[in-house]
């Protein structure tokens, strides 16, 4: 993981954040933007991507295709599905895909920059420090309660003490806090109030959501291998020269 420092500059996350949030903003709540426009940003959010992975080694992109598949199966399931959280059109916005890609090579970009990999020990207890004051604000202070954030808090903390990706979880509750503050107050998503059995109250947004991309990075740690094998395998495959039959001798 050490090698995304030298492939992406740290400052490469906040471009990467910028356009992200202008097109939370176009697609804001009130803003007038149509099905249609949400589709354009979907592509032009696709291209972005593309450009930075073509960047990126061989397995910084395979980890990112990884995390862009699962994190789009958590979407259709806790969004339209189990109606956790939705967007304005109650669908799953073109852009959100290929977004979930940039957020976890913003967090790789920040968290493998030379200022956080001088200070680690520093900016993991900010993380911590910030974090854990956001989360007991949720659950002790806020007019609506945040189980949820406190519990993805508590993942972010495992995380923290035992990942193997220090510098990504400390990217991540950078990009993806930001992010959802300002998803949030855009009205380009909105939390539900609880869960779906009613039982575990959300903050819009939950305090702790940095601690999903740990188990996103997780999957992209032990499926990319396995992604890069079966790329390896079909392109021999492909290369494979075919081996003409010798004509059988005619014996009269």
């Amino acid at each position: 993981m050490g090698g995304m420092r030298r492939e992406l500059p740290g400052w490469a996350g906040l471009p990467m954040m910028g356009w992200l949030t202008v097109v939370l903003w176009l697609d804001r709540s009130g803003g007038g933007g149509s099905l249609g426009q949400q589709r354009v940003l979907g592509v032009l959010t696709w291209s972005v991507l593309l450009a930075v992975l073509w960047r990126v080694s061989p397995v910084v992109r395979a980890q990112t295709v990884v995390v862009v598949a699962v994190a789009t199966l958590v979407e259709y399931v806790f969004s339209p599905t189990l109606g956790v959280y939705t967007y304005r059109f109650g669908n799953v916005p073109a852009f959100v895909p290929p977004g979930h890609g940039l957020v976890y090579l913003s967090a790789f970009a920040i968290g493998h920059a030379a200022l956080v990999q001088r200070h680690r020990r520093t900016a993991v207890a900010a993380v911590l420090a910030v974090g854990g004051a956001w989360a007991v604000h949720g659950v002790v202070l806020a007019d609506r309660a945040d189980v949820l954030g406190a519990f993805w808090f508590g993942c972010l903390v495992v995380f923290l003490r035992f990942g193997p990706s220090l510098g990504v979880y400390v990217g991540a509750f950078v990009a993806v806090g930001y992010l959802e503050l300002v998803g949030t107050h855009l009205g380009t998503w909105a939390w539900a109030v609880t869960d779906p059995t009613g039982t575990v109250s959300i903050g819009n947004p939950p305090s702790g959501a940095a601690g999903g991309y740990g188990w996103f990075d997780l999957a992209g740690l032990v499926l990319a291998p396995l992604l890069l094998r079966g790329c390896a395998h079909l392109t021999r495959r492909r290369r494979r020269p075919l081996v003409a039959t010798p004509p059988v001798a005619d014996v009269r």
